[in-house]
């Protein structure tokens, strides 16, 4: 594999294609400044606006969403995985019907495993512009976005409609639904019974993982985060560990299927047969199946990575073993 062969599997930070036109909200005041980033996989985006830097099938998906201060995401599920890691900033995400069921405040580093099946939003409440970066299971994300009544609501009375196969048309534009396609029918009454309203209490000890306690855990091996013996035990689709400076090894090594690393902090050096590369916070490489690699910190200083591979668990709802 030659350095330029690899190079064109790493999304480097400044790299990143924001689309502020992704969902159904862009227009909803309070929600009308969020970037949307499609790092690896299709994605959920609405909008055929969104830029996929790679898009080689892994398992699952890797994204981001980039907001200035105060500004929100709205209420919406997906029917797998949605996990966030802070990158930049603090962030609040809250979920329930109406957003008012519980609530966490995230720090650079911390990881929420959201449960699936039920509505979650999330805002910066920091005081800069902040970045989230999101894993979403399955190939497909589960066919994409289920939004809470109100949302698509609010988002008629700014000018944006949703057709019934997830397509997003601007009336300000002068777009309109094709001859014959209905727009995105609201959940009923009934259908909204189905999404619980965990509480703060249920949602944090099983579903959040806070970076200082990952990095202590990670002093010696790398701390299994999500999985089905992780911190967070689950079976998503896919498996996370967090490494550190005192986990990284320069030993060989090679995985199944395609694998993600996303460093937190410090810069790391990949290095393969043919050559090697150096990752800094919020950049994201995917390397091949089968090829031996090593992942090291090349400076001092505090230094974690997030390392994410698929496994052979299908991506579906929470798992509750």
């Amino acid at each position: 594999m030659t350095p330029a062969d690899m190079e064109a599997r790493i999304v480097r930070y400044g790299d990143l294609h924001p689309c502020k036109t992704a969902f159904i909200d862009a227009h909803t005041p309070g929600s009308d400044q969020k970037e949307n980033f499609t790092i690896i996989g299709g994605g959920v985006s609405e909008s055929p606006d969104q830029h996929v830097h790679i898009s080689i099938p892994h398992g699952f998906n890797i994204g981001a969403a980039g907001q200035p201060p105060k500004c929100r995401n709205s209420l919406h599920s997906h029917r797998t995985a949605e996990v966030f890691f802070v990158l930049k900033g603090r962030w609040r995400f809250f979920w329930g019907r109406w957003g008012d069921a519980g609530e966490v405040v995230l720090e650079e580093g911390d990881i929420f495993n959201i449960p699936t099946g039920i509505f979650r939003g999330f805002e910066n409440i920091g005081d800069d512009y902040g970045m989230i970066m999101a894993i979403l299971g399955g190939d497909d994300a589960g066919g994409g976005v289920i939004w809470a009544p109100q949302v698509i609501e609010d988002a008629a009375d700014h000018g944006l409609v949703l057709s019934e196969d997830g397509k997003l048309y601007d009336t300000k534009q002068g777009q309109a639904l094709p001859d014959g396609v209905k727009p995105m029918p609201l959940l009923t009454d009934d259908e909204l019974k189905a999404y619980p309203e965990p509480t703060t209490s249920d949602v944090i000890p099983h579903y959040v993982a806070r970076y200082w306690d990952m990095v202590a855990l990670a002093d010696k091996t790398p701390a299994k985060v999500i999985g089905a013996e992780a911190m967070l035990r689950d079976k998503p689709g896919f498996e996370v560990t967090l490494m550190t400076r005192g986990s990284a090894t320069d030993a060989m090594h090679a995985h199944d299927r395609p694998s993600v690393l996303m460093p937190v902090t410090g810069h790391w050096r990949v290095t393969w047969d043919g050559g090697s590369a150096t990752l800094a916070p919020g950049d994201t490489m995917s390397v091949p199946d089968n090829l031996m690699h090593s992942v090291v910190p090349s400076m001092t200083g505090d230094a974690a990575l997030y390392h994410i591979v698929g496994t052979t668990d299908p991506a579906g709802p929470t798992w509750q073993g």
